[in-house]
C-alpha cells in the first residue's frame, strides 16, 4: 500500500471541506433542486415557511450553467432555502402569469401570509395568500445567493 505524502492529504482535506470551487467536481449529494409538477405542489411548499427560489427555464444547452449553479446552491443552503426549477415549455401557464418574456429567470417567493381582505362574493373555503416575489439579479453562483439573501433580510442559515 502506497504511503500518501503530506501535501496529497492536506489537498485531499481541502477539496472536500472546501466551500468555494477549487476546480474539481463537488459531491454534492442527492439533488436539493425541487422539479416543479403543480401550483398546489408549489404551494405546500411555500406553507413550509422557508423561502423558495424558482427558476423558470427552457431546457437546452444555455441552462446547463444554470442547473450546475441551482444544485451547488441548493446543497449550500438546504434546509433554510428551497430551490424549484421550472420548465417553462411543459407547464406554460404557470410561466405566463409571470409576465416575463426572456428565459431563463430566477424570482424568490418568501413570507406567505394570509390575505386580510375578504372579497364580496368569494366562496369562503377557499383562502387567499399573499406572497413576497423578488427578481434575482445578482451573480448567478452560491455566492451571489448568498449576498442576495443578505442584502434582503432573507434568513438562510442558523443564526450563529
Amino acid at each position: 500500500m502506497e504511503e500518501h505524502s503530506i501535501f496529497h492529504r492536506m489537498i485531499s482535506h481541502l477539496r472536500s471541506t472546501c466551500k468555494y470551487y477549487t476546480g474539481y467536481p463537488k459531491d454534492l449529494g442527492p439533488s436539493r433542486v425541487i422539479h416543479f409538477t403543480s401550483e398546489r405542489e408549489f404551494v405546500h411548499i411555500l406553507h413550509q415557511g422557508y423561502p423558495v427560489v424558482v427558476a423558470f427555464t427552457i431546457r437546452g444547452n444555455l441552462t446547463k450553467h444554470l442547473d450546475r449553479v441551482l444544485e451547488e446552491a441548493a446543497a449550500e443552503f438546504y434546509p433554510h432555502v428551497k430551490f424549484m426549477r421550472v420548465e417553462c415549455p411543459k407547464y406554460p401557464g404557470f410561466c405566463l402569469t409571470r409576465q416575463r418574456k426572456e428565459y431563463p429567470f430566477i424570482e424568490i417567493f418568501h413570507s406567505p401570509e394570509q390575505a386580510s381582505t375578504r372579497e364580496r362574493g368569494a366562496d369562503p373555503n377557499i383562502t387567499k395568500y399573499a406572497v413576497k416575489v423578488l427578481p434575482f439579479n445578482y451573480d448567478l453562483s452560491a455566492y451571489g445567493f448568498r449576498e442576495y439573501f443578505k442584502r434582503q433580510g432573507i434568513r438562510s442559515s442558523d443564526p450563529k
